[in-house]
């Protein structure tokens, strides 16, 4: 059966991580969503995205194909049910369509607002499941992820042997092969610690599970991190980090506090910057909503940093509680910059100009040279319109 994961509502409620992405492409736990679709239902499913993001991320038909809404998050229950689906069927929970199968002559052409229009009968859910409603969710529901996917990629593998040099607490370890592991205090009393093939923790780092960390990335010495905490694949982290997500490719590579953040693709925080994550007053945070294009109360009172891709910081950041920043931008210089920070913006507390986006371009394409990795000019259409549509906040 062929399988496509679908963009819903949730999309906006989720950027500036989806300016970039469809949603299934967001990493959450170990995996990405995509990941763990593809595993559960053992196939390699594409997208319908946006139409900005539809040649980078194509849609591929069948005769018979699964639309699967890739804001929710699998589980065995709910994979059998959506498996139970007969063509013309549809699951749904209340208005959301969890899942949908149809022929590729209901679906040719079709956009993502027309996921919930299709003519086919309802089947209603009868299995609880998660599912991205909000960008804090990517870091308040990674816990549950972190153990459903620890358990699901490592079932019936053995870890590699962990190392005496290091002080280990629990027995829910699991390490790639490659990976290097020295000198660490590794406790997984309070969740799994997966460490990925190729990465390195290096001595004197202390970790609480659950905790991810991803292929070919690296712990600096003496990074402590309090899980559910996950780390995506070809990044490096140092200092302080707690209840975070980093999608990979990035690097906070020095001290300073990351807490109830999230972090996209090719973003650099630089030494000893600092992400607030609890008000003084203790009150909810506000936090800006895309949709409504205001700060809005989340009525949350722990979220620090959220950060799109190919953005940058520089030595000695701050951020307030609650702060978000677009793709392509550069923060730097002393105080807090302002709370909402649009896509290609330059500057910081004392004001921001426009970053030029062929200077963004070479600068993109600069930082993924160095993982041997080019911009294409998919992403190059792709942030093009990005920049364009970063005006209208500005």
């Amino acid at each position: 059966m062929n399988v496509i994961l679908f963009d819903d509502d949730s999309r906006g409620e989720l950027l500036p991580l989806t300016y970039t992405r469809p949603i299934a492409d967001l990493r959450i736990g170990i995996l990405t969503i995509r990941e763990k679709w593809d595993k559960y239902l053992k196939v390699s499913s594409s997208s319908l995205t946006q139409k900005y993001l539809s040649e980078k991320y194509q849609m591929l038909l069948s005769k018979d194909n699964l639309l699967v809404n890739s804001s929710i998050l699998p589980n065995e229950n709910l994979v059998s049910e959506i498996l139970s689906l007969d063509l013309n069927e549809k699951l749904v929970e209340g208005s959301v369509t969890i899942a949908a199968r149809v022929d590729s002559q209901q679906i040719d052409g079709i956009s993502v607002d027309g996921i919930s229009r299709l003519d086919v009968v309802k089947k209603s859910c009868k299995y609880k499941f998660d599912k991205l409603n909000h960008i804090w969710d990517i870091f308040q529901k990674n816990g549950a992820e972190l153990d459903a996917d620890f358990e699901l990629i490592t079932a019936g593998r053995s870890s590699m042997e962990v190392s005496k040099t290091n002080q280990i607490l629990g027995d829910k370890i699991f390490i790639e092969d490659g990976a290097i592991v020295e000198c660490a205090i590794l406790n997984s009393k309070s969740g799994p610690i997966y460490i990925g093939k190729g990465s390195e923790v290096m001595e004197g780092s202390i970790i609480r599970g659950p905790f991810s960390l991803g292929d070919n990335s690296t712990l600096k010495l003496g990074t402590k991190i309090y899980g559910p905490t996950t780390i995506g694949p070809h990044s490096k982290i140092g200092g302080e980090v707690n209840n975070s997500v980093v999608i990979g490719y990035s690097n906070k590579g020095h001290d300073g506090f990351m807490g109830n953040s999230v972090i996209g693709e090719w973003c650099n925080l630089g030494a000893d910057t600092n992400t607030s994550n609890l008000k003084n007053n203790y009150g909810n945070v506000k936090i800006w909503n895309f949709p409504k294009g205001e700060l809005t109360d989340s009525g949350q009172q722990f979220i620090g940093l959220i950060m799109g891709d190919h953005s940058k910081c520089g030595i000695n950041s701050m951020f307030n509680t609650g702060t978000v920043i677009g793709v392509c931008t550069n923060v730097f210089g002393g105080d807090f910059p302002k709370k909402f920070i649009p896509s290609f913006s330059w500057g910081g507390a004392s004001g921001f100009v426009d970053f030029n986006i062929n200077k963004a371009f070479e600068v993109a394409n600069r930082v993924m040279n160095r993982r041997e990795l080019n911009l294409t000019n998919k992403d190059r259409d792709i942030l093009k319109y990005i920049e364009i549509e970063s005006q209208n906040l500005k």
